[in-house]
């Protein structure tokens, strides 16, 4: 065991511009105190302007970077083979005007957008006609239906969506969420392959 290291490589991370990775920082492992001090400071990579904001590390570069420098080692790897190191610059602050600007767009799009379907299934028609089904009078606006059905369409998006502003109602995740998950993961996935030099060869690259 003393001559053991387990590691698992992190999904993804974050880092700043410039920064250097020590392998602490990209993977968990597991092993004595002393080689677990030793290994923790080796310096892995280095961020730089040519790398833009994504950066793929492959586990055969952490496995060669650990015996050149702790030779008579065993390592056993579990987990992901690639971790994605996130660049992420200075985040500028939110223009007021144009979060303003999108909201108002993304609130009447979505209002339109709600007006549209409700025109094209006849919504109307059919609270008129569940009306004189139920009294037996003809009403052009049943407000009796109408009103507490718009109240409804609202608080059904709310448990949709699982947000109340920027209150969580459980903790279980929105559709939304879990669509976002899936882009997330499909998006890591095909930057896993197509950024990591090591995982495909070209003709061109004999």
């Amino acid at each position: 065991m003393e001559r053991t290291v387990y590691i698992r490589l992190r999904h993804r991370i974050q880092v700043r511009p410039h920064e250097t990775l020590f392998l602490k920082d990209i993977a968990q492992m597991i092993a004595d105190e002393p080689l677990y001090e030793q290994l923790s400071k080796l310096k892995v990579y280095g961020v730089s302007e040519k790398d833009r904001n994504r950066i793929v590390i492959d586990v055969m570069m952490i496995i060669r970077l650990i015996t050149e420098n702790v030779p008579d080692i065993e390592i056993q790897t579990q987990g992901p083979s690639q971790v994605i190191i996130e660049v992420v610059a200075q985040k500028r602050k939110v223009s007021q005007p144009l979060f303003l600007l999108v909201w108002l767009l993304l609130f009447f799009g979505a209002a339109l957008t709600i007006m549209n379907f409700h025109e094209d299934v006849s919504m109307q028609r059919v609270h008129q006609r569940i009306y004189t089904i139920i009294t037996g009078e003809v009403d052009a606006k049943p407000l009796i239906f109408q009103i507490p059905y718009s109240i409804g369409l609202g608080l059904g998006m709310i448990l949709f969506f699982n947000h109340l502003f920027k209150k969580r109602l459980n903790e279980e995740p929105s559709p939304l969420e879990v669509e976002m998950f899936n882009y997330q993961l499909d998006l890591d996935n095909y930057v896993a392959m197509n950024e990591n030099k090591e995982s495909m060869k070209n003709i061109d690259d004999r």
